[in-house]
Parts: C-alpha cells; structure tokens; sequence
C-alpha cells in the first residue's frame, strides 16, 4: 500500500526457506507466508500463532516472512502450478496477497471462495471491505485527519470537505499535506479533492478508465481547488516529504491539522510520539481513501481445513480487539463487533465509507500533474 512509512523499523528480509510439513510426529505445520512489514509478521507470531496453537493442539503455525520483491508472486504461481499437478504447493496461507493475482489463478479455481467457505465469523465482516470473495478482510488502515485538541476543541474540527476548506483558509499556515509520490496520506488528501471536483464519486475512476482526453480535465478540476488552498498552507504551500514528516510537525506544535494514516497515528499515540491530546475524525461526507489487508487460502493447500481455522480465528472479537489496540488498524468485522470501549473510544475515525482510487496510469497522472501545476517550484525527485 510507497504506501506509507512505518512508525517502527523493519526487520532484515528474511529468506523463505520451509520447516518440514511434520515439525513433530502429531503436529501439522501451517505455513503462512507474508511480506508485510515487522509489525505484522510480529503480531502474528507472538499474538495469532500462540492463540491460535493453544487452541488447536497438534498445530504449528510456520510465519514465512517473504519481504523479497515477487516472492509472493512466485509462491503464487508455484502454488497455480501444483493445482494442476495434485503436487504440495508447500504454503497454506498468504497474509497479505491480492487475489487475482496470479494471472488466471481465479478462473483456474486457485483461491478459497470466502462466502462459500463456511466460517463461522463470516457474517461479521465489515461489508465495506469486501472488495473480492477471494480475498478475506482482516485488517485495514485509513487516511484521516489529526489534529492538536488544545488548539482545535473536539466540536469545532471541520467532518466535512467545505468546513475543511474553510478551516484552512481561516487558520492560515496551520495545515499540511505531504506530496502525493511520497506517501499515501498526502496522496489521498489530492485524492480527496479528485473526488469532491468530480461530484463526490470514486466510482468514475477505475483502473482501466484513464483516457488523457478525458480523464486530465477531470483532474485539472481538483488541481484547481488545491491551487486555491496554497497560500493557506503551512510557510504559504510548504509540502512534507512523507507521511512521518507531518505528524513530526503536529507533535512539534508546528500545525494543529495534517492528513495522516489511521494506523501510524494510533501508533504514534500510544507511543508517544504524538501527545494524547491529539484527535482524529474522518469526514462524513465522503472519506478519504483507504484499503484492506486481505487473507488468500489456495484450494490445493494441503492443510486447507486448519488454514480456514485460523481464518475464523482472525475475525474474532480478541483478535480484531487487538488489531485495533495493537496494530492501531481497523478491524475487518463491523464495528459493532467490538467491545463497547473501543467503539466509543474511535467513534470519530469509524468510516461510513471506504473509497479507493486507483493505480496505475490514474496515479502516474496524478503525480505529475501535482508537480506541474500545484508545487511547479518543487523538484521531484
């Protein structure tokens, strides 16, 4: 997701060498396989992996970290290629991996067809997030908006796109986006405002739709509206140059307001990097973009039925309670699922809406002509 940068450093790319399917006489070895960063690979080794196994004797969740740029995508393919063979693909479970990926693994019957899997917590997913029957939800992040509560008080911080607008412009240099090729809560702030220029709707950009005759004109709309809210800006149109940037300002009373991602701001708090005087809301009347980590099992994964076990396990209420308090990511259950706590704890930041925008040549467009006529004085690099 040059998605975002983390609070906490990764660890060194690990190989993908396998234990042996049977670690011991009686106990299954699950290989899960993952290359999302050491936040991740940690929770599922010292959270999901111990819960898990202390529940189901006779497991043993193996946690491949496969950082490598297309290792997952070669783990893919060799498992497409073993649904061929009635060969072991020798992975069980990808933890992050988009399901139509790879080329023709849906058609060929690849991936566990979620709403026909059985599971129990199924029904709790967040529809919101269900974005493929082949991709289980169980974990998500969000760009919103946080800001100083001892500078902003709580009833007066702009929920809308027009009140934000209008927050900016009469709080001059309190505001700051990062650009939008370094990061992803500064790109979906631009992303924001695509999406208000053109009547408020994501559904118009797909990822096969770009068209320059008709698609710069849609984004010139937007580009028009952040030129406006330059000289409101921080140092009148200064741009950080990364997600960490901004809320390195907001901690240091610079601005009262940046974009920033749901899980790296919920970090930062809880590690005190930013101050617990620090608020987060997400816009009511269209949010800003944000996505889903999405769980894949292989139809031919030879412990399938203990893999949609875990599958189940991760949507339950204390595992997505911790996805939350933990990871600081949103829960791919409903909301409603959680323990009452939470749910008044984050009421602000719980979208009524998840919008995406789409790769590819949109985002190629976007940055360049973010460049070119909103920052022509910056240098890309």
């Amino acid at each position: 997701m040059n998605r975002r940068e983390l609070l906490i450093s990764a660890t060194a790319l690990s190989g993908v060498a396998l234990l042996p399917r049977q670690a011991f006489a009686d106990t299954a070895t699950i290989n899960v396989y993952t290359n999302s960063d050491s936040n991740i690979s940690d929770f599922w080794s010292n959270v999901i992996k111990p819960g898990f196994e202390a529940a189901n004797p006779g497991t043993n969740i193996n946690v491949v970290i496969a950082r490598q740029g297309g290792a997952l995508d070669a783990i893919a393919s060799r498992a497409l290629a073993a649904l061929g063979s009635k060969a072991d693909p020798q992975v069980d479970m990808f933890e992050q991996y988009d399901p139509n990926l790879p080329n023709g693994g849906i058609a060929a019957g690849l991936w566990v067809d979620w709403s026909k899997a059985g599971l129990a917590n199924y029904g709790k997913i967040n529809k919101l997030a269900i974005q493929t029957p082949f991709g289980l939800p169980v974990r998500g992040s969000q760009v919103l908006l946080a800001y100083d509560t001892t500078k902003l008080p709580k009833e007066k911080v702009p929920k809308t796109w027009d009140d934000l607008v209008a927050w900016i412009k009469a709080n001059p240099g309190q505001f700051i986006y990062n650009r939008p090729d370094k990061g992803g809560s500064g790109g979906n702030f631009v992303n924001r405002a695509i999406h208000e220029a053109n009547g408020r709707d994501p559904s118009k950009f797909k990822v096969d739709n770009y068209d320059p005759a008709t698609s710069d004109p849609m984004l010139a709309k937007a580009f028009a509206l952040l030129n406006d809210l330059t000289p409101s800006l921080y140092n009148k149109g200064a741009y950080t140059s990364g997600n960490t940037q901004s809320i390195q300002l907001l901690a240091q009373g610079a601005v009262t307001m940046v974009p920033a991602w749901s899980d790296q701001s919920l970090q930062a708090i809880s590690q005190q990097v930013l101050p617990d005087t620090t608020g987060l809301v997400q816009l009511t009347d269209l949010a800003f973009c944000g996505g889903f980590a999405f769980v894949t099992v292989p139809t031919d994964a030879a412990h399938k039925d203990v893999a949609l076990k875990i599958a189940d396990y991760l949507l339950t209420s204390d595992i997505q309670s911790q996805v939350v308090t933990k990871l600081g990511g949103f829960p791919g259950v409903s909301w409603d699922n959680l323990p009452d706590e939470l749910r008044k704890k984050y009421a602000d930041v719980v979208p009524a809406s998840i919008p995406v925008f789409p790769s590819g040549n949109w985002q190629k467009a976007v940055n360049d002509g973010w460049y070119r006529t909103v920052a022509p004085n910056i240098a890309r690099s």
